[in-house]
């Protein structure tokens, strides 16, 4: 949200904005803002230890209705697919405030698959009054659930733009430490999903360790461990100690893009890194079953490879061994977004909408050439 944020806030005679934040892992809450120089107005602080998403919902429901009854907006913007989409949504409805949801349109059309982001954004996506869909597909997904198409805008997706405006930033002193490897490759390593803790994460953890061992003099994994302590603690247990790969805190936004830039191959769960990759340049291997990122995998940039050890394993090795599969997934074919998500979003507000985003087949990425010219040694 952070280049939506900006946009309107660029344009003072237009729009009043505020900005309301649960305080969802502060810590790396914090650096997003800082980075991007965004204040927030309202603070709900509905965070607590080991809550589950029933008690979250119930809190931000209650703490974010003083904030539409003394604010009054017209316009109630949120982008995704967390429990306080949902319920922020929802609020709005109660107050009568229109919803615009960002990043609309993504499904699995699997109920638990993930969870529970799936239903968060099926209901964030029938209150809504504005969807700004990040591809034609999932444009097409609202469609087929009878959503008006005059309601829908094909933005692109924010997260590019935030990319944008990253790689234009001086790589921090961590983002130049981690990948300062003496020539190894650099694997990127993200995973935080519930449906992947327990038994999946075993099997990931297994897989890494393998991995790291059979490429000990020419692989270097970086694993920026998520704070949630069921990743924790079976991460630093099972990979602790490996020399050739470093688990790390969760990295600053900017950091984690520049480590991004110089990483050989993407292993991850999250939607974003999806996006983000692909858009470097950067093949990726998903650990999940299913996605609600499939232009990626179309575009043959992204393969679900699931958490099964062996699977993961073979998927890693022929990407590392084999350069004409490599160079096959490492098209810069973006189908996310050119950059200018947040100014179709704002147009769209204003009332004086720009033409859609669209794909154009094999499109050389944005970014990739931002990448070109960025100060990275």
């Amino acid at each position: 949200m952070a280049p939506v944020i900006q946009a309107l806030r660029q344009a003072p005679d237009r729009f009043i904005t505020h900005v309301c934040s649960t305080g969802q892992h502060r810590a790396m809450l914090d650096q997003v803002l800082d980075l991007f120089k965004i204040a927030v107005d309202y603070e709900l602080s509905v965070m607590q230890p080991d809550q589950n998403p029933a008690s979250v919902a119930g809190l931000i429901l209650q703490r974010i209705c003083p904030v539409l009854v003394g604010f009054k907006p017209d316009w109630l913007l949120v982008q995704g697919d967390t429990v306080t989409v949902t319920s922020a949504a929802l609020a709005a409805f109660y107050h009568r405030v229109k919803v615009g949801h960002v990043e609309a349109g993504l499904r699995t059309d699997d109920r638990w698959q993930p969870f529970p982001e799936e239903i968060n954004r099926r209901v964030a996506g029938a209150i809504a009054e504005r969807h700004f869909a990040a591809t034609p597909w999932a444009k097409e997904n609202l469609i087929r659930e009878n959503v008006n198409p005059s309601e829908i805008v094909v933005t692109g997706n924010t997260v590019i733009d935030a990319l944008h405006a990253a790689l234009k930033l001086a790589p921090s002193k961590t983002a130049q430490r981690l990948t300062d490897v003496g020539g190894r490759r650099i694997i990127l390593v993200t995973l935080h999903r519930r449906e992947n803790l327990g038994n999946p994460l075993t099997d990931v953890i297994a897989a890494l360790r393998r991995l790291c061992l059979d490429y000990r003099d020419s692989l270097q994994v970086i694993f920026p461990v998520h704070l949630n302590p069921n990743v924790q603690q079976p991460v630093r247990d099972g990979l602790g100690g490996i020399p050739n790969i470093s688990l790390v805190d969760p990295l600053d936004y900017g950091t984690l893009i520049h480590v991004l830039a110089k990483s050989h191959l993407v292993l991850t769960d999250s939607g974003g890194l999806q996006e983000e990759a692909p858009s470097l340049g950067k093949p990726v291997l998903v650990m999940r079953r299913t996605t609600e990122r499939p232009e990626a995998v179309d575009a043959g940039t992204v393969k679900l490879v699931g958490t099964d050890t062996a699977t993961i394993l073979g998927e890693a090795r022929s990407l590392l061994e084999d350069p004409v599969r490599y160079n096959a997934m490492s098209r810069a074919i973006n189908p996310y977004g050119d950059g200018h998500a947040a100014e179709r979003i704002i147009a769209s507000l204003s009332g004086n909408p720009l033409p859609d985003f669209a794909v154009t087949e094999n499109e050389v990425s944005p970014c990739q050439k931002e990448l070109v010219a960025c100060q990275f040694p």
